[in-house]
Formats: C-alpha cells, structure tokens, sequence
C-alpha cells in the first residue's frame, strides 16, 4: 500500500480566491460611473457600459455585436434580438434611452458602418472587443468606483439589471427570459436566490 506521506500534496485550485456569484452593481454605483465616464468624455466604455447592463448578455456575445445589431439604418433600435453564442439560442433585449443616445455618440465619433463590430479592437490580431479586454476595462470601473476587484467581474454587468426586476417584481420566468436559460433552475443558480427569498414571497402570498 502506498505510504500516504509520499503522496504529493495538491493545493485546490481556489484556495485563497473568492468562488462564486459576482455581485451586481447597485443604482447608486451605475449612475456614479455614467456620470464619471460622460464627465471624462469616454464615449467607448459609456457606451459598452451602458449596452452592457441593458442587454444582460455574456461578455463574449456583448463584445461581438455588430452595429447592424442594435440599429435600423441611422436609428438606434429600441429592441435588439440576438443568438447566444454559448447556447444558440436567440435573447432579445431592450435599449433604453440612455443607452441609445451613447451609442449613436459613439458610432458617430468612431465613424462605423453597419457591418461593422459596435466595438472594434484596437489591437491589430483582433477585429473586435476581446472579453480579456472588456474584463480589463471593467476591473478599472470596479476601481474607480471604489469597490473590490475579487467581487466584481464581466458577469457583474449581465446580472445587474436582471437582479434589479427580480428583486422588484419576484417574476423568475421573466427573468429567464431575458437571460436567454433554457431552464428556470439555471435563472435561480444564477441570481443566487436563497430560501430567504422563497419564504419572503411566500408570506407576502395569502390565501
């Protein structure tokens, strides 16, 4: 039997590393960094930020938009459907006015045509955005908000706003919905809804 001391010692791959949901971003922290990126005339990142927290995609489908995506012709859509790269499955999504004013700045200033990613690579060996590149970008916002990197990170964006509803309306399947799940057990994993939650709605519930 082989002796157990001479076995090598593995330490697991998260020790020391918070695992597990990143936070959403609150209201407050939202607003304070609009504020700062328009203050600072950062049309780019207002923009990725803003779309970012409307559309609730993955980093990997927000950063591979085209601008044909999000526009008819000259207009900026209010509502974009696009196919999820990870389950090829549609999500639509809705741009609200804020977001389509920093956006119509942005591809004017940036001089984009249809066909064009929303958001081009300023490294020559990529046509768009990568997600290393907009988790980096996001890392900045979480410190010039003040708050801690190891909380926050691209799936901060995603979650924000589907947190938001879930927490006014208590409506998962709506949720689910603009998630892009195909199951209503993953919207639940991914809000990290507890039992707390669940006895909440049930005592608000009479009968």
């Amino acid at each position: 039997m082989e002796n157990p001391h001479n076995i090598a010692h593995h330490e697991p791959w998260n020790k020391g590393k918070i695992v597990g949901q990143k936070a959403p971003f609150k209201v407050k922290d939202i607003w304070a960094l609009r504020v700062r990126l328009q203050m600072q005339g950062r049309v780019r990142e207002l923009a990725l930020f803003n779309l970012g927290i409307d559309s609730k995609l993955r980093g990997c489908d927000l950063v591979a938009l085209k601008v044909r995506d999000v526009s008819h012709g000259d207009q900026i859509a209010t509502r974009a459907i696009v196919m999820q790269h990870k389950t090829k499955r549609p999500v639509q999504f809705e741009i609200t006015g804020v977001t389509r004013d920093a956006l119509q700045i942005w591809i004017k200033q940036a001089g984009l045509n249809a066909e064009d990613f929303l958001f081009p690579s300023r490294l020559h060996h990529s046509p768009h955005l990568g997600t290393r590149q907009y988790a980096r970008i996001l890392g900045h916002w979480v410190d010039e908000l003040g708050l801690d990197r190891s909380e926050y990170g691209t799936h901060s964006v995603r979650r924000t706003k589907a947190t938001l509803i879930y927490r006014r309306t208590k409506n998962l399947r709506a949720v689910q919905l603009l998630l892009g799940h195909s199951k209503l057990e993953s919207t639940v994993r991914y809000l990290g809804i507890e039992v707390d939650d669940a006895l909440e709605i049930s005592e608000q519930t009479e009968i």
